[in-house]
């Protein structure tokens, strides 16, 4: 990605330079880095306050009743995952994250529930625990599976989008939530049928 930006920033200097334009092309790139920071400290607010609500949740035992309810979903979406592996809980954490629209706050969660299933697949090569190995260097069905899930997750409130829109003069920010969860609702039925359709094709 350096070498993308940096490649994309030689071009508009050059470009700016041949057509005799370069005050033009650092114009642009100041009031960008301005956006940029304006930008910053409006999403920085509003996930500070969606990521304290959600702290104030998992205090209450909401987060917590989620993740029971949702408990079956995980269980036909990982069938081989043992019921009380370590990285049950990040990925249900993760999962009710990405549907209330916190993808910053879904990271973490996201890397300890990779983790966690790394682990999961040394434990299984070492005989340790049951189920289907791969090849060293090859993803497990767990990895791929919620890789897939957590790029295509149902959105219930995007919270960025809103952001976004709020932050360039939208009349009506929260419009896109309607249309956002008809999208992603029909990309997480999407993948999960091709995950279900990958598992059937590998013998399960």
């Amino acid at each position: 990605m350096n070498y993308l930006w940096a490649f994309m920033i030689l071009i508009g200097i050059v470009y700016g330079s041949l057509t005799g334009n370069l005050q033009g092309a650092a114009d642009a790139a100041l009031s960008s880095a301005q956006e940029a920071v304006q930008l910053s400290l409006t999403m920085c607010g509003i996930m500070a306050l969606w990521v304290g609500l959600m702290e104030i949740a998992k205090d209450a035992g909401l987060i917590d009743k989620i993740k029971e309810t949702i408990d079956p979903l995980l269980r036909f979406l990982f069938p081989d995952l043992p019921e009380d592996h370590p990285a049950k809980d990040p990925i249900a954490m993760n999962i009710v994250a990405n549907v209330l629209g916190l993808g910053w706050a879904a990271t973490p969660a996201g890397l300890k529930a990779m983790e966690g299933l790394g682990k999961l697949e040394e434990d299984r090569r070492a005989g340790r625990l049951p189920g289907p190995v791969r090849r060293r260097g090859i993803a497990s069905d767990e990895m791929c599976t919620f890789l897939i899930i957590n790029i295509s997750s149902l959105q219930l409130i995007p919270v960025n989008v809103i952001a976004y829109r709020s932050q360039y003069g939208s009349v009506d920010p929260a419009a896109v939530v309607g249309p956002g969860i008809a999208a992603t609702a029909v990309s997480t039925v999407a993948a999960v049928i091709f995950c279900k359709i990958m598992d059937g094709r590998r013998g399960r």
